[in-house]
């Protein structure tokens, strides 16, 4: 690692008062992480005094990069009129109603905090809808940190070489079944054995969580079919991929139509902020019009709601940024040809996987070469690039990446993996 003396005292304190030294366990960097003091467009800023060009982007959030001026002046407009009332608020309505013009699939629309909040109502919603007790996963697909949908998960539990968690009791994995990614035989076949007790299949339109990993072609309308004419909800968690793919998500670019959505990351600009909708008739049987109950202190925070509404209304005026997004991660992918490995991309998501051919699913993904990986990542931080620290998280760039760090970025991948 580069100089990193700071950081590495930092840690030291932080694994004595903390669990594994860090908030989350992707963030735990071997042998130490490096800690942050501030940021701002595309680059991050070390303790070690480092300056680090970003391509993990706190994991999707931050589409228009750090420190963004036009979520800035709207956070500290909202910060001056207080930063919680436990009250509606007409920030509210304004944010929901640009979700729900941006999703034919949404008609209505509640606000939580997390990611894992969204999937977790989603699914609950669900079964409270389809008056149905088992849901489908796919394998690797990560849905969030809750009891029901930790097996074989992404992200974190992939990373650490435990698809499952201690503590999950038994009876409720036992309503959670599994399929593989971009497989409609094993999809079949399940609900055609168990469809009766299948209230919805939860779904990763693009697997961020050990990829990216794309559908093929084809796989996204077939997987609407078959859980249409089972009466199965179709859950599409676009907590990631919301907003990154473009205005609609991957529903809108693959033109398919969920029964319900979970968006979160950018839909917060950069502050705690998820949601999760659908048509009407689903949706209003959350309390208080309907008996499935969700709540939450911090749903709705004044503060996140500013943020997101500004830098969605920043992504509208920008459309164009996503052609251009798509273009530097091309020029990305360019400089990889030849190289060991394979080069994975969709717009402003992309990945390079130390297996021969891009990953099709979670058993895929899991071949690739993870010391090999570790040895690269090393290599950009001494390049002073940032990348995700796991072969399994996807990397993210910004619109406030510069044509010179996509170059400089470019050149750092044809010489930093292996011939």
């Amino acid at each position: 690692m580069n100089n990193s003396e700071k950081s590495r005292k930092y840690y030291n304190i932080a694994r004595e008062i903390m669990p594994g030294g860090v908030s989350s366990p992707v963030r735990a960097i071997q042998p130490y992480p490096f800690y942050t003091v501030r940021a701002s467009g595309s680059r991050i800023y070390t303790a070690d005094g480092t300056e680090l060009i970003d391509c993990c982007g706190a994991y999707g959030p931050l589409i228009l990069g750090h420190a963004n001026r036009q979520v800035g002046d709207a956070v500290r407009i909202a910060l001056d009129n207080g930063w919680l009332y436990g009250t509606p608020t007409p920030a509210e309505i304004d944010l929901a109603r640009i979700l729900i013009d941006d999703h034919p699939s949404i008609e209505m629309v509640r606000f939580v905090t997390t990611g894992s909040e969204a999937t977790m109502a989603a699914i609950r919603l669900a079964r409270g809808y389809t008056g149905k007790t088992d849901i489908i996963k796919t394998e690797g697909g990560f849905h969030g940190a809750h009891d029901g949908v930790l097996v074989q998960a992404g992200s974190g539990c992939t990373t650490l070489g435990q698809p499952d968690s201690a503590g999950v009791p038994a009876d409720v994995v036992q309503h959670t079944r599994q399929v593989p990614y971009n497989d409609t035989e094993s999809l079949v076949s399940l609900v055609e054995a168990r469809g009766d007790t299948i209230a919805a299949m939860i779904l990763e339109p693009v697997m961020g969580n050990i990829g990216p990993v794309l559908p093929k072609p084809g796989y996204l309308q077939e997987v609407r079919k078959i859980t249409a004419e089972h009466d199965i909800l179709l859950i599409f968690d676009e907590v990631i991929t919301g907003y990154r793919l473009g205005i609609g998500g991957a529903q809108k670019l693959f033109g398919v139509t969920p029964d319900i959505t979970t968006l979160g990351k950018i839909i917060g600009g950069g502050l705690p902020l998820s949601a999760f909708g659908g048509k009407k008739k689903i949706m209003e049987l959350i309390a208080p019009s309907g008996p499935v109950y969700q709540a939450g202190t911090f749903s709705g925070n004044p503060l996140s709601l500013a943020a997101g509404f500004a830098a969605l209304k920043e992504i509208h005026s920008r459309k164009k940024m996503y052609s251009a997004l798509d273009k530097a991660t091309d020029m990305i992918g360019e400089s990889c040809r030849g190289k060991e490995g394979s080069f994975v991309k969709l717009g402003s998501m992309f990945k390079f996987f130390f297996r021969s051919g891009s990953p099709e699913n979670y058993v895929q993904a899991k071949e690739s070469d993870t010391e090999k990986f570790r040895s690269f990542r090393e290599k950009m931080y001494s390049k002073n690039i940032f990348l995700p620290p796991s072969q399994f998280e996807t990397n993210f760039i910004s619109s406030a990446h510069s044509d010179e760090d996509i170059e400089y970025l470019s050149s750092a991948y044809e010489s930093c993996l292996f011939v």
